[in-house]
């Protein structure tokens, strides 16, 4: 299955490193294809070394202007004009879609994976993993969201939060049919 994974290029602390090389490990030794932003740092560089160590493959979709951060060694590295068209292609080339914890730029993924999901551009199953309660704040406004009526289906249908890999990628397992 390739697995676009959304996250941050920032140097983070372990109790973000650890978990994102676990599961990054998981997808490896899954069999698994790795889609991300393509950076050769920080935690993007965390879960493109654990992948690839694991034994999967690591497609990378970088923009223009962060060139310089690319990871080298990635199975294929295909580099958009722009943000906008980044994302599009990293949903073109995904099975489905993991968040893991970042900044603006992963919350401006996210949200625009989601409204896509809304509706009915894709079908993808999209995880958040809530890495050390990271998105506690969001998963609780997206119930807001839910209950008071501000999403057009219910939000079980739209996002799975996963408290940590294992999780996560049990559901896109489930989610896919794999056995």
């Amino acid at each position: 299955m390739n697995i676009c994974v959304f996250l941050s290029a920032a140097d983070l602390d372990d109790r973000y490193t650890r978990p994102a090389r676990e599961f990054a490990e998981l997808l490896g030794k899954g069999g698994h294809t790795l889609v991300w932003g393509g950076s050769d740092r920080g935690l993007m560089k965390v879960v493109a070394d654990g992948v690839q160590e694991a034994g999967g493959r690591l497609v990378g979709v970088s923009v223009d202007f962060l060139a310089v951060s690319a990871r080298q060694d990635a199975d294929e590295m295909v580099f958009a004009r722009d943000l906008a068209e980044r994302k599009a292609l990293l949903l073109e080339k995904a099975d489905a879609v993991v968040i893991m914890v970042g900044g603006t730029g992963t919350l401006d993924e996210a949200t625009e994976i989601l409204e896509l999901k809304k509706h009915g551009k894709h079908t993808k199953p999209v995880v958040l993993l809530n890495t050390a309660g990271f998105y506690d704040g969001l998963k609780e406004q997206f119930r807001r969201m839910d209950a008071e009526g501000f999403l057009p289906l219910p939000l079980t249908d739209l996002v799975f939060f996963a408290e940590d890999g294992v999780a996560a990628l049990a559901y896109l397992e489930e989610s896919a049919g794999v056995q």
